[in-house]
Order: C-alpha cells, then structure tokens, then sequence
C-alpha cells in the first residue's frame, strides 16, 4: 500500500475527526486497535499513529485504510508521520515508565550503583501520589532530598540534592521550569549548586510520568517495584517506602481502576455531547452564553484530586472549604465564550490565585501556553489508563 499520498492536511484532518469523534469511536468506527509503540503527539495530545494515517488516506484516495492493509511500525507509519512534520512518540503507557527506569543509568561506587537519582524519582512518586504539586522550587526540595540521600544513599556517595535534579533534567522522566538559559552539567564540585541557588528552578516529574503514577496503583506499583529491584536491598525498602510516603494507601484514595473509570465515562459523556450538538447551545438571559458540561468540569475534578492542576501552583494546595470540598475553580485555557472546547482536554482545574493570574496577571499569556499544555498531557495520560475499546464485530 502506498502511503507516499497521504498529506500533511489529511493527517490534521484526521487528527480533528478523532477530535470530533473521541477515541474509542474512531477506534471502533474505523475498526483500529488502541496504538501499542509508536503514538502521533499533535498540541500535547496523543493520538493512535496507525488508526490515524489510516483514517488520513481517506482524505485523499476516498476510502479509508483497514489495519490489515498496512503496518503500523517504525519504518512506516513512524516515518511517514516525521516526514510531513509531526512528532512521534513510543507510547507513553506503564510499560514505557517501566522500560525508562529500566534504563537508568547511574554511577558506581565501593558499595554499589549511586542511589542519587533513584531516590529522587521514589520521592516525586511519593508526591504524585498524595497530588501534591507536580513541580516544586529547589530550595524547597533541597531540604528533604538531601536528608533521604542521607539516610537511603550508599555509604561512599555524597549526599548532593543538586547532582540528581540536574542530572534527569530534559530526560523523559524528569522537567525543569522557571530558569534561563541552559541548564548546566550536573558534575562538578560548585557550579551546579551554584546555578540552583540563583534560579531556583522548579522540578518534577513529567506530565505524564506523574499522571500515570497518580492515577493508577498498577503502574505506580510496577515502577516502583524497578526502582527497588535495581537499587536497594530487601530489609532497606519498608523505611525508605515509609519516608518517600509510598508504604501504604492514602486514606480516602481510590481503587486502582475507580478514578480513572469515573474520568472515562464523563469524558464519553462529554463527547457524546458535543456530537449532538451540545457544545453549541447558548443560554439566554440579557445576553447569549455558551452552555457549559457539567459532566467536563466533573472530569477535571475528578482528574485533579483536589489539587490545583498548575503546575507551578505556590499557593495552599492542600486547603479545604468548611465543608471539606477542594478550593478549586474548574477553567477553559481558551475561553468558551470565545469559540474554547468544553472539554477535559482544554479544561483545568486551578486554586482561586492560580485562577486570578490565569483571568488577569500580567503573566497570563504565558501561563494559560502552560495550562494548555497541562490540560492536554493530564488528559492524554488518564486516556491512557482506559481500557482498550472492543474489537469490533
């Protein structure tokens, strides 16, 4: 099957009828198979690369692919898409967390591999876990970093904070925010210190390293379960567990598959929606307002935890109403009285201040480009903790 025919436009044509559609729809409609290595990451959303050049041939032969007339693999799908321009992932699931940390490379010392950066990921799982911020400023995480390197490391290894928060810095498991200019090499003995005092950056893990950690029990076990295979000894894990807030269920947290059911069947709800129509029905009072989904802004708190979804949040993320309920404002990144989606996907859920420099701080246009972001990466990794859709008959 030639492939060479497909378009840039018919693959964003594609992309916007899986938009319309929802993915279990295209999927089932097209008769595709949910993408198992190689995903098309199009505006921080993820879509099945297979499923979608398929539907794209359409576009210019008039008909679509079936899965059976082509292969999805590196050298075809992959290669046609990079070609015309878009950005190609492996799939961002459980196994690809677990195959990264697989892969971590550290040093050596007398007593064995360095735990510098394996501790530094346990202690950003142990957040994510409890939703506290995703990214958080170096000064603050110095202090506590430093004291588990203490207790947890090897013996004959320093106990620097600063050589791990460096040395993942722009991998796939690990961001920095908030510097300028590039980000220095993490050996040497006072440079790279030197350089997180003055910047401050802020750190964490990767968008969808931490939703998949947060949102299911599974992945987060199985990542964790890596880390402390390859680098810590059996009677050593109770306590460490136990000071990376990993040992036991929060109270009140969800079984493995609840939340993430619970986000699914309103965002299927949500799309259902907008295919009859709903998204384009206005209320009338003085003057016309876009009909909000209650069901999207039930997403996005469910999705959220109770967190505000900035991830650069400096406010109280952790206070409550007088009736326990989150201090959270559910927010379109694009304004749905300006055409904005009502969907989970361009929705965030943010603290009022967060809210405040969203709506009217001098710095909202560079922040609504990392909520949209945000939005979009949050949404695409609790996506892909849904179950495969059926096949269809």
């Amino acid at each position: 099957m030639d492939l060479s025919v497909i378009t840039e436009d018919a693959v964003l044509a594609a992309i916007a009828e899986c938009d319309a559609l929802g993915r279990d729809a295209f999927l089932r409609t097209y008769g595709f198979d949910p993408a198992r290595e190689y995903v098309l990451i199009h505006d921080g959303v993820y879509y099945d690369s297979k499923a979608v050049v398929g539907v794209a041939y359409r576009y210019v032969a008039g008909r679509p692919l079936r899965a059976r007339e082509f292969s999805g693999g590196r050298q075809t799908v992959a290669r046609l898409l990079e070609r015309l321009g878009f950005e190609v992932a492996v799939n961002p699931g459980a196994p690809r967390l677990v195959a990264r940390l697989r892969q971590l490379r550290t040093a050596s010392t007398p007593d064995g591999p360095a735990r510098h950066q394996p501790l530094l990921l346990l202690w950003a799982m142990g957040r994510a876990r409890r939703r506290l911020p995703r990214l958080v400023h170096w000064s603050q995480a110095r202090i506590e970093l430093g004291e588990l390197l203490r207790v947890h490391g090897r013996p004959a290894s320093r106990p620097r904070a600063d050589y791990p928060f460096l040395a993942l810095a722009g991998t796939h498991l690990w961001e920095l925010r908030g510097h300028t200019g590039p980000v220095p090499a993490a050996h040497g003995d006072a440079a790279p210190l030197r350089w997180l005092d003055e910047h401050d950056p802020a750190g964490g893990l990767t968008a969808w390293a931490y939703e998949l950690v947060a949102g299911s029990a599974t992945a987060r076990d199985a990542a964790v379960a890596v880390l402390l295979d390859r680098f810590f000894d059996p009677e050593e894990t109770a306590r460490l567990l136990r000071d990376v807030h990993l040992a036991e269920p929060s109270d009140g947290e969800h079984a493995d598959t609840e939340p993430a059911e619970t986000y699914r069947r309103l965002v299927e709800a949500v799309e259902e929606g907008e295919r009859r129509g709903d998204d384009r029905r206005v209320t009338r009072t003085s003057r016309e307002s876009p009909v909000r989904s209650a069901q999207a802004r039930r997403a996005v708190l469910v999705r959220s935890d109770g967190r505000c979804e900035n991830p650069g949040c400096e406010g109280q993320p952790t206070d409550v109403a007088d009736d326990g309920s989150a201090l959270l404002e559910v927010d379109h990144v694009d304004d749905r009285a300006g055409g904005g989606r009502d969907h989970p996907v361009l929705m965030i859920a943010l603290c009022p201040n967060c809210h405040a420099v969203k709506t009217r701080g001098r710095s909202r246009e560079a922040l609504r480009e990392i909520l949209r972001a945000e939005a979009r990466q949050r949404h695409s990794a609790w996506a892909e903790l849904w179950p495969a859709p059926p096949a269809p008959a």
